[in-house]
Order: C-alpha cells, then sequence, then structure tokens
C-alpha cells in the first residue's frame, strides 16, 4: 500500500522545510493552545489536581509540540489537528502526573482515569466521573472540557470513522500501562508480564518491555488524526498507517525516552523498560533493530519522506539531549544508533544548535 493519494503535495519536502512550518505555524499555534489550558487549569478547584494540571504543562510541554508537528503535513487543517493533539496528549500528562504522584496504588482508580483519554476519542459513549474513586474530585470542569475538545475536533475530521477503531485500540493499551506501571511496586512486572501474554502471539518480533513501551506512544494516534484529516483516507491505509506506526515507530519512541532517562531512573527507583535488557549488548542489538524497523515502516507509508523525518527527528531529539552527555553507554549507544542516516545528523545538528537555544 503506497498509494501517494494520501495527503500528496501537503507535506513538507524535507527538513529545512518541516521546520519552517514547524516555527512559522505550529510552535506558535500549540503554545497558544498551551496558554488557554494553563489558564483553565489555574481555575482549578482543588489544590492537589490544580498543582499536577499545571505542573503537567509545566514540565511537559515539548509533548504538546512534538505531537503538533503532525500538524505541519495538513496545514489547511492545523486549526483542527493541533487543538486535538494538544488536548489529548493534556489529558496524557495530566493524568501521568496524577497517577504518579498520586497516594492512591488502586488500579481501578487509575482505570476511571484513563476512561476519558477513551471518552475523549469516542464521541458515541457517555462521559462519567472519572474521579469517582479517589479523594480529590472538584477540578471545575477541566478534564471534561479537555474531553470536549478532543469530540469537537473529532467532529471536523472528514475520514474519522475510518481510523476510530484503531485509535481507540491504541488508546485502550496506553491506558493498560498506565495502569501497571503504576500499581504497587511489587505487583507491577507480574502484572505487566500478564498482560504481554494476551498480545505476544500478534508480535513475536518484540520481547515484553519492548511492547510495552510501544504502547507507552501516543504518535500513532496522532498520525490517524493526521490521515483522518484527508477526505480521500480509505480503510486499507487507515490499517496500514496503525500497523507501522505500531509497535516500531511507537516502540521507538518511548525506547529513546527510556534509554536517555537510565541514571536518573535508577536514583529515583522508577521503573525503566531499558533496564530489562540483559546487558549493554543487548540494548545496543534491540534499539538498532527498532531503530531499522521504524525507518522501514516509515519508507514503506504515502508520503513516506515525512514519515522518515518523523523517525530521523526522533533520533536526533533524544540523543541530543544533555542527559546522554552524562552516561558513558548511552553516549556509545547513540554513536550506534546515529550511523546510517544524514538525515538524523542533520536533525542532530539542528537541534543541539538552534532547537534547543530556542525552545
Amino acid at each position: 500500500m503506497k498509494s501517494q493519494t494520501l495527503l500528496a503535495g501537503r507535506a513538507p519536502s524535507g527538513p529545512i522545510s518541516l521546520m519552517k512550518r514547524v516555527y512559522k505555524y505550529v510552535l506558535p499555534e500549540v503554545r497558544a493552545e498551551l496558554a488557554l489550558w494553563r489558564t483553565r487549569a489555574e481555575a482549578i478547584a482543588d489544590p492537589e489536581l490544580r498543582k499536577q494540571a499545571l505542573d503537567s504543562m509545566n514540565a511537559k510541554q515539548f509533548h504538546c509540540e512534538g505531537g503538533g508537528v503532525y500538524a505541519a503535513a495538513n496545514l489547511e487543517q492545523r486549526q483542527v489537528l493541533i487543538p486535538l493533539i494538544v488536548a489529548l496528549q493534556t489529558i496524557s500528562d495530566y493524568l501521568d502526573n496524577l497517577c504518579d504522584r498520586s497516594t492512591s496504588l488502586d488500579p481501578n482508580d487509575f482505570r476511571l482515569l484513563h476512561q476519558s483519554m477513551i471518552d475523549a476519542v469516542s464521541p458515541e459513549l457517555i462521559t462519567t466521573n472519572y474521579y469517582a474513586l479517589r479523594e480529590e474530585q472538584d477540578d471545575s470542569g477541566y478534564l471534561a472540557a479537555l474531553v470536549a475538545q478532543c469530540r469537537t475536533s473529532i467532529a471536523a475530521l472528514p475520514a474519522y470513522s475510518l481510523v476510530q477503531e484503531h485509535v481507540v485500540e491504541l488508546v485502550k493499551l496506553y491506558g493498560d500501562l498506565q495502569v501497571y506501571k503504576h500499581i504497587a511496586q511489587a505487583d507491577r512486572e507480574p502484572a505487566l508480564l500478564s498482560w504481554w501474554e494476551r498480545h505476544s502471539s500478534r508480535y513475536p518480533q518484540l520481547m515484553w518491555n519492548e511492547f510495552a513501551a510501544a504502547t507507552g506512544s501516543t504518535l500513532g494516534m496522532f498520525m490517524l488524526f493526521l490521515a483522518a484529516s484527508d477526505p480521500k483516507l480509505d480503510a486499507e491505509q487507515a490499517a496500514s498507517i496503525r500497523n507501522h506506526y505500531f509497535p516500531s515507530i511507537c516502540g521507538l519512541h518511548i525506547l529513546l525516552d527510556y534509554l536517555i532517562d537510565q541514571a536518573e531512573d535508577r536514583i529515583g527507583g522508577d521503573l525503566n523498560f531499558c533496564s530489562y535488557f540483559e546487558n549493554q549488548k543487548m540494548l545496543n542489538d534491540r534499539m538498532g533493530q527498532m531503530v531499522q524497523a521504524a525507518r522501514k515502516s516509515a519508507d514503506e507509508l504515502p508520503f513516506g519522506h515525512f514519515h522518515r523525518m518523523i523517525v530521523e527527528g526522533l533520533v536526533a531529539l533524544y540523543l541530543s539531549d544533555p542527559k546522554v552527555r552524562d552516561q558513558q553507554d548511552v553516549r556509545k549507544t547513540a554513536k550506534l544508533l546515529m550511523k546510517g542516516s544524514p538525515w538524523t545528523r542533520v536533525f542532530f545538528w539542528l537541534n543541539s544548535h538552534w532547537i534547543r537555544k530556542v525552545m
């Protein structure tokens, strides 16, 4: 399935073209959306919910900025895509903070909170009180407003009906991960392994920790939103996008995040999926395989050059992070992953010398 009809002629042609669109249109509009949600968060009545809403935006703004890159492939629809991507990512980051810094270890509480993400991408569902199983209750309508924004944006996507089942599937997998990774520490690994057993037959090429990492990415959801902005999308293309993004591109995304966070996660005693590789050689080998799988998936999609820029941009973004310099093993892994792609080096240079100085 390499039809070029999907968003043909709209996607940026190269790294410079992409970055021009990102800086001229995407970043200013993402930040404007976040400013609106920040104002809304400041009005949350419950002090703990207010703190976690604001902290999540302050610490994770780059998640929305990165997700907003998908709107650069269809600038005509960015007024739909950017509010949708920002709202769903803001829900994700807010709930991650609530679960990660919660006094609760109740999996039912975590699952109910993440029902909001399912509702956000399922306009036919009836919304509920997502805080029913926790002490903090009054968010002054903040989470419900984020859900409503997602639904409003989705209603403006001409081909959403063709991607909805895939989006909901990825959102449910994301919610499962958030439940299992935030429960009591002694229960986490058994729960994650049991969950993996239910899915392992579909992904024989993966280890359990790689599957878990892949479910933590929102990139597949955002790409499906972008696809749904094109009325020429067909069901075969929608399914192909899902299968090419998950698990390879999504898995690379989150494993890179864990790769550079190894030192701080060891200090904090936090779960890190890179720690489950037997040794450094296995980590390097598996990460290398994930990069190659992601590149192959990107190249096989319509307007593959755009997806390839996403993949190379991810590698460059994470490997140019200052955290890498302080971890000798990670530096060695980074050198291996950077091989074989001039685009990665272009993005690495842009990120090291320009992007991080501006952001």
